[in-house]
């Protein structure tokens, strides 16, 4: 977990998920949500809330997994460098200028297929990293909407079918979103590391205990957002039903 940067990463996650709350209550409620809203967001968004949530589900997800070797990769070159560019590239895409200009820069890297992005490519092809993300995304929004429908928010009557299809509608966009977001965040993370160091990360992916925490990463973080993200429809619930009352 601390190998990782998780900690890091987890600030600019509950930050990433403040400002996405308050599209949310610009897109959904009518009105200045107030103070109960945002005490609500800040407390579903807490860092070490968040924290405890992805490392005990960590814990569980690699049990009986390698950890020894993937803690070897991460401690020494080039693996104990990565966490650290993949926190300060998130950090980074805070601001929504950088984000544009590092998706510019990935989708002419993509279209003039330059040997960076065929390398960062085999890394994405390796971990799944679009299909994984997508699927992590998809399960989220259906999470948003039951906790939308188990607060009373939805129309009567809404199936679970309708919900779904509804969720699937926008896999799409998801998956448009997605690919640009991972390759501009990936490129800009790894520019400083040499096309040896990315292979070398990419060989490691695609080993047993690479394959693992791979795998174990995003079922932790996607029950943690599963979680956020049906607290966070549930909230926007309650805003709604008492806005109609």
């Amino acid at each position: 977990f601390e190998a990782l940067e998780l900690p890091g990463i987890i600030s600019v996650m509950s930050r990433e998920g403040l400002d996405y709350a308050e599209q949310i209550a610009t897109d959904l409620i009518p009105g200045d949500p107030g103070a109960a809203w945002s005490a609500t967001i800040a407390g579903i968004y807490d860092t070490e809330r968040m924290e405890q949530a992805a490392l005990t589900a960590l814990i569980e997800t690699l049990d009986g997994a390698n950890v020894e070797a993937m803690l070897a990769f991460y401690e020494a070159d080039p693996g104990r460098n990565i966490p650290q560019l993949e926190v300060s590239a998130r950090e980074a895409m805070l601001n929504t200028e950088i984000e544009d200009a590092a998706k510019e820069i990935a989708a002419e890297a993509i279209a003039e297929e330059t040997e960076r992005f065929l390398l960062v490519r085999d890394f994405v092809e390796a971990n799944d990293l679009i299909e994984l993300n997508v699927v992590g995304a998809l399960n989220a929004n259906y999470a948003f909407f039951t906790g939308l429908q188990d607060g009373g928010a939805l129309p009567d009557g809404m199936s679970e079918d309708q919900i779904l299809a509804d969720v699937w509608a926008q896999e799409p966009d998801i998956r448009d979103n997605t690919t640009e977001w991972v390759y501009a965040f990936l490129l800009l993370a790894y520019q400083p590391l040499s096309p040896a160091d990315i292979q070398t990360f990419t060989a490691f992916s695609e080993t047993e205990a690479g394959q693992q925490m791979n795998r174990a990463l995003f079922t932790a973080f996607d029950r943690m957002f599963l979680d956020i993200s049906r607290s966070l429809g549930e909230a926007a619930a309650e805003e709604l039903t008492t806005e109609e009352l």
